[in-house]
């Protein structure tokens, strides 16, 4: 595994920022099709393996799963950093600028792409904090009047439209966001009122047994 830091290390800002230059040759001229897409979007798409994986199978917890992700939630969020109106902590780092000039048609064929490819296999799990994670996940937290995960994101966490699919994902990537959205640092007045007065313990049980589905 390897850790943050690391990653870091090995994702440079020109390689991020070479993404923005191929962004700008998609506003101009013609654009030849290899391998089913663009020039463009293929470059685009290698330029995305840096942080995301292969194909969206993303191995740092830094940066998430794309494969098999929902099509609609991946236009919805690069549209979000090409507007600057998602701003949780590793946004103005990472997508804000090579997310600057993708075009729309180019938005919905790298969204096509991940989307159409297998989500990452997953192991099961059943330690007492998967277990626990589950009962959050299916029921809510009715205490804290915290709903059921599976009533908007799918029995199996599989996302529908602009909802995204949560199963398999990066645990700490998704403690992260739940985190960003009760501080604030990433804006949705909904996950806002779910995640603001969430444990630390409970965020880390239910992303525990989304990671395994």
């Amino acid at each position: 595994m390897i850790d943050d830091e690391a990653w870091r290390r090995t994702v440079s800002l020109p390689a991020v920022f070479a993404l923005v230059a191929l962004a700008v040759a998609a506003c101009g001229g013609t654009d030849p099709e290899i391998g089913g897409v663009t020039s463009t979007v293929a470059g685009t798409l290698h330029i995305c393996e840096a942080c995301h994986g292969r194909d969206g199978r993303s191995i740092s917890p830094t940066f998430p799963r794309l494969a098999g992700q929902q099509k609609d939630y991946i236009v919805e969020q690069l549209k979000a950093y090409r507007d600057k109106t998602r701003a949780d902590p590793h946004a103005p780092t990472y997508m804000w600028g090579p997310a600057a000039r993708l075009s729309d048609p180019t938005i919905d064929a790298i969204a096509d792409y991940y989307s159409s490819h297998n989500p990452v296999a997953s192991e099961p799990g059943t330690s007492p904090e998967i277990a626990a994670g589950k009962t959050i996940f299916t029921d809510g937290i009715p205490s804290e009047s915290v709903p059921a995960c599976a009533a908007c994101h799918g029995e199996h966490a599989e996302g529908n439209g602009p909802i995204p699919r949560l199963a398999g994902q990066h645990q700490d990537y998704l403690a992260r966001q739940l985190e960003a959205y009760a501080s604030m640092e990433r804006a949705n007045d909904i996950m806002r009122e779910i995640s603001k007065d969430m444990t630390a313990e409970q965020i880390s049980e239910v992303t525990a047994y989304l990671a395994t589905l």
